[in-house]
């Protein structure tokens, strides 16, 4: 698995970053629930595969139910061979709003705490804030938390998550965030714009979505009838498969990898194949220009109907 340079941070990650949000929640196309998840002893075993394989990079979250917990029981005595990444707990309260100076560095420092202790770990490598808009990219309070946190070691890089373009332009020119997740595909290619950006201002990009929540997988290939014009767009991308990329996935995989801005692509994975899949892609062996080019002009032509969030809400995505 070849590794490349996080941003100015000093890290290297491997291509492939392990997305553990489903080893903690129930989540993607046909995961309905927790009898639909993988066992923790399945789990471990798998977490433990991927690092004996090559993957160094763990992406988790506060929010992602035990998904700590089981990453803490895989790779206790392990802690030099890999990479974490987690997400502070969601800072807003339950009318919309953040919380006063005080109420935000406590909240941060409980989940920060909490993480540490699941993960069975005295530091983080890239401790994130999810949900990253406006009003928390420029928050003074968010910042000097996290700064003391650097300064003491127990963060090595800062980092967050956004979802507009004005978002990621926001934290780039900040200068304060150390990586940035967003979300980057063959459907929408709104972030892309940036990458060349954050590379200029040292900033490290990690890629979320890279499979659309499994829509550019064969789990896509039956969508919702409310989903008939992404039905009929995910079938242009056909053309552009070959022997050497066989399936939608792959392409999608190696599309978003063959831009060199970009640090390392989430992959959730909660099965072996996936696993074996993630690394069979990540060879090293990208889109030719030629290719590249085309599945850049293939981008979904309306980025505004492409809400995951809201097709789960409105049943689109079972």
């Amino acid at each position: 698995m070849i590794k490349r340079p996080l941003g100015k941070t000093g890290i290297k990650v491997s291509e492939v970053s392990f997305g553990t949000v489903s080893l903690g929640i129930p989540y993607g196309i046909g995961i309905n629930g927790k009898e639909d998840m993988i066992s923790e002893k399945d789990a471990i075993e798998l977490l433990l595969l991927a690092l004996d394989k090559g993957i160094n990079f763990f992406d988790t979250a506060r929010a992602y139910g035990c998904s700590e917990e089981r990453i803490g029981k895989a790779f206790k005595g392990r802690r030099q061979e890999f990479i974490i990444s987690t997400k502070c707990a969601h800072l807003y309260d339950k009318n919309g709003q953040l919380p006063s100076a005080d109420g935000l560095k406590r909240t941060i420092d409980a989940s920060l705490d909490k993480s540490l202790s699941a993960l069975q770990t005295d530091y983080v490598d890239i401790y994130m804030m999810h949900d990253g808009n406006i009003d928390i990219i420029s928050n003074k309070t968010i910042v000097k938390t996290l700064s003391g946190y650097k300064k003491k070691g127990t963060i090595r890089a800062t980092g967050i998550s956004t979802y507009t373009v004005d978002e990621t332009l926001k934290a780039i020119e900040s200068g304060v965030w150390d990586v940035i997740q967003v979300a980057y595909n063959l459907m929408d290619q709104s972030q892309g714009k940036l990458f060349s950006l954050a590379k200029q201002n040292g900033v490290g990009i990690v890629v979320r979505s890279v499979l659309f929540k499994g829509v550019l997988t064969d789990r896509g290939s039956n969508l919702h009838p409310k989903l008939k014009t992404i039905q009929e767009h995910r079938e242009l991308y056909n053309e552009l498969l070959s022997d050497k990329i066989p399936a939608l996935s792959d392409l999608a995989t190696k599309f978003v990898l063959s831009s060199p801005e970009v640090s390392s692509i989430l992959v959730g994975i909660d099965k072996p194949e996936y696993l074996e899949s993630a690394l069979a892609v990540a060879d090293g062996n990208y889109l030719d220009e030629e290719t590249f080019i085309r599945a850049k002009q293939l981008t979904y032509s309306n980025p505004e109907f492409l809400d995951l969030h809201k097709w789960a809400i409105n049943g689109w995505l079972t």
